[in-house]
C-alpha cells in the first residue's frame, strides 16, 4: 500500500529516511544482534545513542553548556505538575493562556501555589494570541508560563513577553525545531516530540542549571525531579530507549537538512501555499488571526458541520489522512510538521479546490 499524506496532529509524520533506517536496523543495531527495543539502557551502544542524540541537539539549538537536556517520560502534559513542583518557591508564577494545552497548564498548576492568569484570549475561542506588550506580569513571580504554539487552535507567539529576571517557560512541543530558537531568552523549554521529533512517549526539557533545586518540597515524587534525572544523564530510571533512538535520528535528518533555517524555510514554504489558498477563497474560513498564524497547525472550516465531514471523509478517499479538526474547534486542521513534504500540502490544496468547486 502506498504511503497517505498523514496531517495528524501527534502523533505525526516521521521523514521516509528515518523510518527506512530504523526498519533497516531493527533486527541488529550496529553488529550488536539485537533491536535497540530489547537492548539494555546501561549497555554502551544505548549510552552511545542517547550521547549523540543530546550532541546533536545542542548542535540544532546552539544549547548552552548552562542547560541541562532531559529525555523524560510522560508526555508534555506530566510537565504541567512537574514545573510548578520543581520551579516554585515564593509560590507564585504567571501564566498566559492561548489555548486549550496552556490552560490545562495552568489549571494543574493552581493546584500547587499562586498561579496568576495575566492573560487569556479564550473570550474569542483562542483565535488569537494575547498581546504581549501589554501584560501585567508579577515582579516576584517564579516564573512566566506560555505554550509557544497551540496545537488545536493554530496559534503561535511570534513575539515572545519581556520577563525580565523571571524565567520564561514555553511548552514548544508542536513547534519543537521548527525554526531557529534562542534558547538563551528561556529558563526551561520542554515539548513532547510526537509531533516534530519523533514516536509519542518522550518529551524533552531543556533547563537552566540554576533553576534545577535540591530544596523541594517533599511531597515532589524522586522520579519528577529535575535534580534527580539531570545528576543521572536522564537515566534514573529505564528511559523510553527507542523512541529517543528515533529522536537521533530524526536530528541527524534535521542537520541534514540545514539545520534550523533550512526547517524554517521549508516549512514556511508549505505553509504559504495553504494559507495562500485560504486567503484567496470565501469558501473556507481560517479562524486565527493572520498574524498570529501557526507554520505548524492550520486549522480550516467551512461554517457547515456536514459539509465538514463529507470534506474529511473526501480527503481519505484521496490518501489525505487525519485532517478532522479537534472537536472543540470542529471543521478540518492541517498539522504539516517538518517531515510533511511540500507535495503533500499541494495535494491538500488541489483536492480543497475540488471540493469547493462542486459544493459552492
Amino acid at each position: 500500500m502506498a504511503r497517505v499524506y498523514n496531517f495528524s496532529a501527534g502523533p505525526a509524520v516521521l521523514p521516509e529516511e528515518v523510518l527506512q533506517e530504523a526498519a533497516q536496523e531493527m533486527l541488529d543495531y550496529r553488529g550488536t544482534g539485537m533491536s535497540v527495543m530489547e537492548m539494555s539502557h546501561r549497555s554502551a551502544a544505548f549510552k552511545g545513542i542517547i550521547e549523540e542524540a543530546e550532541a546533536d541537539l545542542r548542535t540544532i539549538m546552539s544549547i548552552p553548556d548552562n542547560y541541562k537536556v532531559l529525555f523524560l517520560q510522560g508526555g508534555a502534559t506530566q510537565q504541567f505538575a512537574a514545573i510548578p513542583m520543581n520551579l516554585l518557591k515564593t509560590g507564585k508564577a504567571d501564566y498566559i493562556v492561548s489555548g486549550g494545552w496552556s490552560k490545562k497548564a495552568y489549571k494543574e498548576a493552581k493546584k500547587y501555589g499562586q498561579i496568576n492568569l495575566v492573560a487569556s484570549s479564550e473570550d474569542q475561542n483562542f483565535t488569537y494570541v494575547p498581546n504581549v506588550d501589554e501584560l501585567e506580569l508579577s515582579p516576584d513571580a517564579d516564573y512566566v508560563y506560555i505554550c509557544e504554539n497551540e496545537t488545536v487552535y493554530g496559534n503561535k507567539f511570534h513575539k515572545l513577553p519581556q520577563t525580565g529576571d523571571v524565567p520564561l517557560v514555553a511548552d514548544v512541543s508542536s513547534c519543537f525545531l521548527s525554526e531557529p530558537i534562542d534558547v538563551t531568552k528561556y529558563g526551561l523549554i520542554y515539548g513532547g516530540v510526537q509531533k516534530n521529533v519523533g514516536p509519542a512517549g518522550v518529551v524533552i526539557v531543556i533547563v537552566r542549571e540554576d533553576l534545577i533545586r535540591e530544596d523541594l518540597p517533599e511531597y515532589v515524587p524522586t522520579i519528577m525531579q529535575y535534580k534527580t534525572q539531570a545528576d543521572a544523564g536522564s537515566m534514573s530510571n529505564t528511559p523510553p530507549c527507542y523512541g529517543i533512538y528515533i529522536c537521533g535520528k530524526v536530528f541527524k535528518w534535521i542537520l541534514a537538512q540545514g539545520g534550523l533555517e533550512g526547517m524554517q524555510k521549508r516549512n514556511q514554504e508549505k505553509a504559504a501555499v495553504l494559507y495562500d489558498y485560504l486567503d484567496s477563497t470565501d469558501f473556507y474560513q481560517a479562524p486565527v488571526r493572520k498574524e498570529d498564524r501557526s507554520i505548524m497547525n492550520v486549522p480550516f472550516v467551512t461554517g457547515d458541520a456536514d459539509l465538514d465531514a463529507e470534506f474529511v471523509k473526501g480527503a481519505k478517499a484521496k490518501g489525505i489522512e487525519n485532517i478532522k479538526g479537534h472537536r472543540s474547534v470542529g471543521g478540518m486542521r492541517a498539522s504539516i510538521y517538518n517531515a510533511m513534504p511540500i507535495e503533500g500540502v499541494k495535494a491538500l490544496v488541489e483536492y480543497m479546490k475540488e471540493f469547493e468547486a462542486s459544493h459552492r
